[in-house]
């Protein structure tokens, strides 16, 4: 949506100096917009095309050659929506507004099929109780709980959208006709979504049994349904297939301050004292990418937690690698956690 403003005009310009307009923008496209900004119309060479052939004047104010109601997308939808959109109403652009109707943006099918979609499938966890939320996961799953005006899985879901991804599964278990109603079958973002659910608590790992495995033919990534996180994705996947092992956990360093002076000692000698040490550690940040290969050792209606499935392939003498997370990390597991990420949304969404 580069330099989309340079399209605006008003709606008395000329039909001259819109075609300028036109022109400077190289976006095929002139958005008529009043002082505000709210779109009150549209033109693009069909537009143009068809004045001239009525003999129209190019001193003719473009507000009576414009498309008085043109197609516009929400700030909200995303790539896939927009494109499907564009390509049913065979259109080369597409105004994006919010909810007053002021232009906020651009889509150019150029622009849009420049960018690069993600074939590997994202499995997302949304099944557990979500027990130390209560009372607010009484009768809603935590993944849908809001963190601003969105569920904590719809937040999540974008995000990888955002990256190109369009292959969801998500793991239901406990109120899954909450989640199901919500996502459908991610046709309101333009992605496939199908579920997978878990009769019994089967563990991160053990739901992977649950999933098509005849599908699962490229790396796919495993991520809690309670995490907010700006991890770049394409990144984790370069780096998982770079490394070529069977599983790449991230990781999130956890610092912990020991409160007391700590000493150092030899039988009964002292030999060092530090005072109130800060020791550091990596701990699972919830998110992986597994290979097929891993993901087909999983048998169906096994309970089995992710730690035990990768400290397995270790024994055999397989590499997991990890891949540390430096960008924005929240794990929405206590209440405090869940009051943290109202107020840190915006790092969220940057």
């Amino acid at each position: 949506m580069k330099n989309w403003d340079s399209s605006l005009t008003g709606p008395q310009a000329t039909l001259e100096e819109a075609i300028a307009t036109m022109d400077r923008s190289a976006l095929r496209i002139a958005l008529i917009v009043d002082e505000a900004r709210h779109l009150l119309g549209t033109l693009t060479d069909g537009d143009v095309r068809r004045a001239l052939l009525k003999h129209m004047p190019l001193s003719i104010p473009v507000d009576q050659v414009m498309c008085k109601t043109p197609q516009v997308a929400q700030k909200d939808w995303t790539r896939e929506r927009i494109l499907a959109v564009m390509e049913r109403m065979q259109l080369l652009q597409l105004p994006v507004v919010n909810e007053q109707g002021q232009v906020i943006g651009l889509e150019t099918l150029h622009g849009l099929l420049d960018k690069r979609l993600i074939s590997n499938p994202v499995f997302l966890m949304a099944g557990g109780f979500g027990t130390r939320l209560h009372p607010l996961t009484n009768d809603c799953p935590k993944p849908l709980l809001k963190v601003g005006d969105k569920p904590i899985l719809e937040l999540i879901l974008e995000s990888f959208i955002k990256a190109g991804f369009h292959r969801f599964f998500i793991s239901t278990h406990y109120l899954p006709e909450m989640v199901r109603d919500h996502f459908g079958d991610g046709e309101r973002w333009g992605v496939s979504i199908r579920y997978t659910h878990e009769e019994t608590p089967l563990g991160t790992g053990g739901a992977l049994g649950l999933l098509p495995q005849e599908e699962i033919n490229e790396p796919i990534f495993v991520m809690n349904g309670d995490l907010l996180t700006t991890l770049n994705h394409q990144d984790l996947l370069d780096f998982h297939n770079s490394h070529n092992g069977v599983a790449t956990m991230c990781v999130r360093e956890y610092e912990h301050q020991v409160p007391y002076g700590v000493i150092q000692s030899e039988g009964h000698l002292i030999r060092s004292m530090v005072e109130k040490p800060v020791q550091k550690f990596f701990v699972n940040a919830g998110v992986y990418v597994l290979s097929p290969d891993l993901v087909k050792r999983v048998k169906p209606n096994t309970r089995l937690d992710m730690p035990t499935l990768l400290e397995e392939a270790i024994a055999k003498g397989e590499d997991v690698t990890m891949f540390p997370v430096h960008e924005y990390w929240l794990d929405i597991g206590r209440m405090e956690d869940f009051k943290r990420a109202q107020t840190e949304i915006d790092q969220f969404l940057i």
